[in-house]
């Protein structure tokens, strides 16, 4: 017999159940032979009755004939199943039938159940999801303040250091072809600068100069004077 199709729905699935396990029934050797067409059945089944819940809700008399409809057939729906089972116990023995039933509502909750599971891991899963995202978020907005915070400190500190002076010492003086004296004066962390000087005027063995440390770190005092010289040229 061709397999049923889960197109049917409702009613006429379960008629079509029905029809199928009575023409196999009495030359099937066992149960499995028709357990496809019970499943139909109740699948037809459980269709009606849930047509039925979505009629029982309506307000009106527009459509009271489709809530009889439906009340009529999830009555022939049970009545069928009953016939079923009348027609599975006489053939396999009796309580077959109820074996069926409480070993169907054995899987259906089993599927449940592990449906539940399913979606208990799957939201633990979006949560763990979440709080990784939220810790990674919480670690960017950490690193970002501490590199705003850095360079905050950097341009404070450089600010504060363009306004920072030092004692500066006389280091070397050379006179240069235009009778200009140049003197390199030293101070704090290599801070050098040049200061030029007419003839005979007065030159200090000191003075405040402008604080900045390292300036000539890779130039040594005569290659200072040397470079001063090559651009009075």
């Amino acid at each position: 017999m061709e397999p049923i199709s889960t197109a049917l729905a409702g009613i006429a699935l379960v008629k079509a159940s029905v029809d199928a396990i009575k023409g196999a029934i009495g030359t099937a050797k066992d149960i499995s032979e028709i357990a496809n067409f019970i499943d139909k059945l109740f699948e037809g089944e459980k269709q009606v009755q849930q047509q039925r819940a979505k009629k029982s809700g309506v307000s009106s008399l527009d459509g009271i004939g489709d809530v009889a409809t439906e009340v009529i057939n999830a009555r022939l729906a049970q009545e069928q199943m009953r016939e079923v089972a009348l027609m599975v116990d006489m053939r396999f023995g009796h309580g077959t039938w109820r074996g069926i039933v409480e070993e169907r509502a054995k899987r259906v909750k089993e599927v449940k159940e592990k449906e539940v599971i399913i979606r208990r891991q799957r939201a633990a899963a979006r949560k763990e999801t979440v709080d990784d995202l939220w810790t990674v978020f919480t670690v960017l907005i950490v690193v970002v303040g501490i590199l705003v915070a850095g360079l905050i400190a950097f341009f404070v500190y450089q600010a504060a250091a363009d306004d920072v002076m030092v004692t500066c010492r006389k280091v070397k003086c050379e006179t240069l072809d235009n009778k200009q004296t140049v003197c390199v004066f030293k101070g704090a962390n290599n801070t050098i600068e040049t200061q030029f000087f007419e003839y005979m005027e007065f030159i200090p063995n000191q003075y405040e100069c402008k604080y900045d440390p390292n300036a000539k770190k890779e130039m040594t005092i005569q290659e200072t004077l040397t470079e001063i010289r090559e651009s009075q040229k």
